[in-house]
């Protein structure tokens, strides 16, 4: 009974915090801004998307798609590479070199974004998605290179051994026989790299001024203004930007949790 009492709390609990305002949020998208906030029954409409495409958020979504989509190809490229260097050779200070790419991790972005400002400036990067892109893999890279370690060092090294015995070269035993078997890994590394990209706001914020080149939260924060809110775009704009979230996490949730658990446990 006292075990219940916690599971039904913690769910009540997510319920109140998550669920609930999720749910509430794509409801309010559908209402208009004379009946947002009020308890009276409105038909629903689907305006606030209209006016919302029409303002050309359609854009920023794509931006936001390519910019996170490439992002997560160089990491997961660099991440496996990384990870199989770190999980099968060995070489001269790799711990030195694994705990300095792991301390990345620790470094709260927001005091990254002034000197990577100033560096960009004077090359000349700012108001380019290369920028974002090179933030973005930056940043995902030491957590995606340590789970994915983790996961490796669960695979039995003699399947590597027994494929170089057979004269398989090196790229084609991660490509071949390390790769298809780190796939959980991948999902979880993947999922967790696109989502923290898909929302994120400081460095957008700080390199893209022109309008063509925002991404979508900088433009949601956008309906914010200083005296009036759009308030049925911004919960248009707001439901749109979880879907990515459900689409990802919802299909490969098997994957997920067995990418994690596995990617957690080291030999």
């Amino acid at each position: 009974m006292f075990y219940e009492i916690i599971i039904l709390s913690i769910a009540l609990l997510v319920f109140i915090v998550i669920v609930y305002p999720t749910v509430w949020v794509y409801i309010a998208s559908f209402k208009s801004n004379e009946t947002l906030f009020s308890n009276e029954h409105s038909d629903y409409t689907i305006d606030n998307y209209i006016e919302l495409f029409e303002s050309g958020f359609g854009l920023y979504i794509l931006n936001s798609f390519y910019i996170c989509l490439i992002s997560v190809v160089i990491t997961i490229f660099v991440s496996v590479i990384a990870a199989y260097i770190f999980s099968r050779k060995k070489f001269k200070f790799k711990m030195f070199y694994f705990g300095s790419i792991m301390l990345g991790q620790t470094f709260p972005w927001i005091i990254l974004v002034t000197p990577m400002f100033i560096l960009f400036a004077k090359l000349g990067f700012l108001n380019n998605h290369l920028s974002m892109i090179f933030c973005y893999v930056s940043v995902s890279l030491p957590f995606s290179i340590y789970l994915l370690v983790g996961y490796l060092e669960s695979v039995p090294r003699e399947l590597d051994e027994a494929a170089l015995i057979d004269g398989c070269p090196q790229f084609q035993i991660i490509w071949k026989i390390i790769f298809p078997i780190m796939i959980p890994g991948i999902i979880v590394t993947a999922a967790y790299s696109f989502l923290l990209m898909w929302s994120e706001y400081l460095f957008a914020l700080a390199f893209l001024t022109k309008t063509n080149l925002k991404t979508m939260p900088l433009e949601l924060y956008a309906f914010f203004g200083e005296h009036t809110t759009q308030w049925g775009q911004v919960m248009a704009a707001s439901a749109l930007t979880t879907i990515p979230t459900l689409l990802l996490f919802l299909p490969l949730q098997k994957f997920i949790s067995e990418g994690l658990t596995t990617g957690s446990v080291k030999n």
